[in-house]
Formats: C-alpha cells, sequence, structure tokens
C-alpha cells in the first residue's frame, strides 16, 4: 500500500480526534474524556511524523536514522518532564504550567521557523511560504517570552507591573521594526539574493523582546485573558509553519488552538467588559487603589461558627469561590460542609466568575475536583439575579470579582467590569486570610458594606471551623 495514503488517511483520523475532543471539553461533565480523545489524536500525529519523515527523506536525505534518534531521545525528555511535572503540579499552580506549556509551542514554532529560515527551505519555496515561516516565527517567538513573563508573574517571580515611560512607543517600534526584518529577511530570499544570519538572528531577538514588553506592564487582574490570547497567538504560529513544512496535523491542530483561544479570548475580555486591545494597551490596575481613601464604613469580623450557624439556618445560599480557596485546598472541605447544608434542606449555589482564579475555567477545575455537582455550578450571568433572594453570599478567596466599585466607581480601574452581586445579599461573609487587597490592587468596597462581615483566616480552617459548628447543632 502507498505510504503517503496511510499517512494522509492517519492525519485525517488525527484531526477529527482534535475536533472531537474539543468539542467534549466544551462541557465539565466530558471535559476529561475529551482531553484523552484529543491526546491519543496528538499521539497518531506524532507517530504519523516518524512516517512522514521516512518517506519523504529516504533517499534524500542520508542522515534519517541519526536525525530520529535524536528526535527519539528530545521527545523522551519531553514525556519524562511533562509526566513528572503534570502529576507533581498543585492546582494553585495550574495557571502557572498553562502559561508555560502555552510558551512551549510557541517556540517550538519559532524555532521551525528558525531553522527553515536560516537553512534557506522556507525562502526556496516562494513568497508565501517564506512570509508564512516570518510570520510565525514572530507570532511564536512573541508567544513565547510573554508566555514566560505570564508564568513569572503568576508564580511571584516577577513584580506584578513593569513600566517604562512611553512603554507604548518602544512596543510600537519594536513591533515594526521586527515587520521590517521580516519584509527583508523574505524580499531577499525570494529575489535569490543572500540572507544575512545576523539579520534573521536580530529579528527573532526583537520579536522576543517584544513579548517581554507587551506582557510586563498588564496587571495581574488581566493574566486570565492574557494567558488565553497567547495561546491563541501559539496556535495561530503552529498553524503557519504547518504550511510551512506541508503538515496537515500541524495545521489542524493550530488552526483549533489558535481559533479556540481567540474566541476564549474574546469571551474573558466581554467578561470584563473590555476590548482586547484595552487589556493589552491600558496598563490596567496602573493606580490601584484610586479613590479608595472615601470608601465609607469599616470592617466587621465574625466568627467561623457564626457564619456557619447563620447559613446552617437559612434556605438559600450563594458560595462564590476564588483564588483563596485554591491557595488553601479548602474546595474538598468545602463540598462537606456544603452537603452537611444541603441535608439539613439549604438550596445552596455556586456562583462562577469568568476570570476568577488565575486562569479560564480555574474554578471549575477545582470544584470538580472536589466532586461537587455541576447542576450548582453557575456561571455570572446565570445566578447574578438569584443574589437579591439570597439569605447568606459567602466569598471563599475572591476579591475583584465581587466588588461593588467596578458597577459605581468611575475613578477605579475595573470601572465597568460585571461582578458577581453579592453585595446584594440579605447577608456577606468573606473568608480571608487578611486584610489586603486583590490581586488589581483595588480596594474592595464589599468588605466595608453593612451587611458583610469578615472572617479571617486560612480557608481550610475555617471551613474546618464551620463543620463542627453546624455538626454540633445535630
Amino acid at each position: 500500500m502507498d505510504t503517503s495514503l496511510i499517512i494522509e488517511g492517519a492525519y485525517f483520523i488525527a484531526a477529527l480526534l482534535f475536533i472531537y475532543g474539543l468539542k467534549r471539553m466544551a462541557s465539565p461533565k466530558t471535559a476529561r474524556s475529551g482531553i484523552v480523545v484529543a491526546g491519543w489524536g496528538m499521539v497518531l500525529a506524532v507517530v504519523v511524523a516518524f512516517l512522514y519523515g521516512l518517506d519523504v527523506n529516504e533517499r534524500a536525505q542520508p542522515h534519517v536514522a541519526l536525525n530520529l534518534g535524536l528526535v527519539m531521545i528530545a521527545l523522551g525528555l519531553g514525556v519524562g518532564w511533562a509526566w513528572y511535572s503534570g502529576k507533581k503540579v498543585a492546582m494553585t499552580d495550574m495557571p502557572q504550567m498553562v502559561a508555560l506549556y502555552n510558551g512551549m509551542g510557541g517556540g517550538a514554532a519559532a524555532a521551525i521557523a528558525a531553522i527553515e529560515l536560516f537553512s534557506g527551505n522556507a525562502q526556496s519555496h516562494g513568497v508565501v511560504v517564506s512570509v508564512l515561516a516570518v510570520l510565525g516565527g514572530l507570532i511564536g517567538a512573541v508567544a513565547l517570552s510573554g508566555s514566560l513573563v505570564a508564568w513569572a508573574k503568576l508564580d511571584g517571580r516577577m513584580s506584578k507591573t513593569i513600566r517604562l515611560p512611553g512603554q507604548q512607543l518602544i512596543n510600537a517600534v519594536l513591533f515594526f521594526a521586527a515587520l521590517g526584518l521580516g519584509a527583508a529577511i523574505t524580499t531577499a530570499g525570494v529575489t535569490g539574493g543572500e540572507v544575512s544570519m545576523l539579520l534573521i538572528s536580530l529579528f527573532f531577538i526583537l520579536a522576543l523582546v517584544l513579548g517581554v514588553m507587551l506582557t510586563t506592564p498588564i496587571g495581574g487582574a488581566d493574566m486570565p485573558v492574557v494567558i488565553s490570547l497567547y495561546n491563541a497567538f501559539t496556535g495561530l504560529a503552529v498553524a503557519f509553519e504547518g504550511f510551512v513544512l506541508q503538515n496537515p496535523a500541524m495545521i489542524i491542530a493550530g488552526t483549533v488552538v489558535g481559533s479556540a483561544g481567540t474566541l476564549l479570548t474574546l469571551m474573558m475580555a466581554k467578561a470584563m467588559n473590555r476590548p482586547v486591545s484595552n487589556v493589552i494597551f491600558s496598563q490596567f490596575g496602573e493606580s490601584g487603589g484610586e479613590g479608595d481613601s472615601d470608601i465609607e464604613g469599616s470592617m466587621k469580623a465574625a466568627e467561623a461558627s457564626d457564619a456557619a450557624i447563620a447559613m446552617y439556618y437559612a434556605s438559600k445560599v450563594i458560595i462564590v469561590p476564588g483564588y483563596g480557596l485554591a491557595v488553601a485546598q479548602a474546595q474538598h472541605k468545602l463540598y462537606e460542609f456544603v452537603k452537611l447544608l444541603q441535608k439539613q434542606g439549604v438550596d445552596v449555589k455556586f456562583a462562577i466568575h469568568p476570570v476568577a482564579g488565575r486562569m479560564p475555567g480555574h474554578m471549575n477545575v477545582l470544584l470538580a475536583e472536589a466532586g461537587v455537582p455541576y447542576d450548582i455550578i453557575h456561571d455570572l450571568e446565570d445566578i447574578n439575579e438569584d443574589f437579591a433572594q439570597a439569605d447568606v453570599a459567602i466569598v471563599l478567596g475572591a476579591n475583584d470579582v465581587v466588588n461593588p466599585a467596578a458597577r459605581t466607581r468611575k475613578s477605579s480601574p475595573i470601572y465597568g467590569m460585571p461582578i458577581l452581586n453579592v453585595d446584594m445579599a440579605h447577608q456577606a461573609y468573606v473568608v480571608k486570610r487578611g486584610q489586603g487587597k486583590g490581586y488589581s490592587g483595588v480596594e474592595n468596597e464589599l468588605f466595608y458594606a453593612e451587611n458583610t462581615s469578615m472572617v479571617y483566616g486560612d480557608a481550610q480552617k475555617v471551613m474546618a471551623q464551620m463543620i463542627e459548628a453546624v455538626k454540633s447543632l445535630g
């Protein structure tokens, strides 16, 4: 049988597995199996890539065996590192890992572009292939360095925001300079001229610096959108390099990732009521606490047992999870407490903000890990009207996504961002380790409201105290 026919058929099956896996990821109930399906599609694509390399190069390249040996070594190292880190990573560190993996994908695309440009293969195949190699290299390099900065911020290794005077002008100069170098590389190659190695090297250096400069000024509250944006960049870069290598699996996988990442980015930005350009260029959270000093009221402390008893005798309770819940790893204790409330006949629901946590879907994954049923987990647009009828709303580790300043304070950096209406509940409790501000640096007006009480302490310990308080009533 013709080897090329087997390869094309396998690529087609891999593409179907990618698409079907992505479709199953749309629901929390089927997301795990969707990941497995897409994973098998990737395994198939990798195996077929070896057949593709052998089929194309068996006569043209005498060192195929040596090259495949190096590939196997690299693949083994990658699989080993990914398996170890994936098993070891804590749920609170998952956003950092996602950012890191985004960067690795972009870096791989940039590396392919570099090889094709340095060798002259891209230029020899005409202007279209050369342009795609340059664009893929630019986007991939930006995704690599930008994702590494996002990882460093999320992991606490870098200050939240680093801004230079004339930041946007510097970014524009870097961008157009990189484009100019890319155009020069393409023009020289397709016209038969010699492409300077220094020119190509400078192109990639500028692209990497641009990724850093774009990401360092962005505040922490925008990190979920940034991660999603660089995910889209990585997919686009991989698709472009798939055209350069004439590899259908790369084209399809990159297109799927790029389109899904773009849609998710737009949805996340919409959830914050801000265009994507505003996320990248507005320097969100720059002033942080502007206007905080005139907030009326004071914080009122409450005991965990008092909050637990109030919820035990309530009719309707809404729970808002946040990053602090993930840090404390308190999701299992929380669900144990929820089951005690449900046994008492309390109507308990979870409210999830689209940008809660440090990456898209962070809270959904956290609750799924604890076994919380999907039918009591609700998105912002589905549950926001219910807060006015809730006897008690409890916030565990969330901050900016429940701040009423987003509705009323035009001077606030988060003004206009849709929030969960916790302040409209009859009674609100906020579980918080201290009196610090949120990740955006904005003071939360909810904490000072008349109907809000603060329960200070680690969420894990607070939930244990609440469970004991409720059990003592039985």
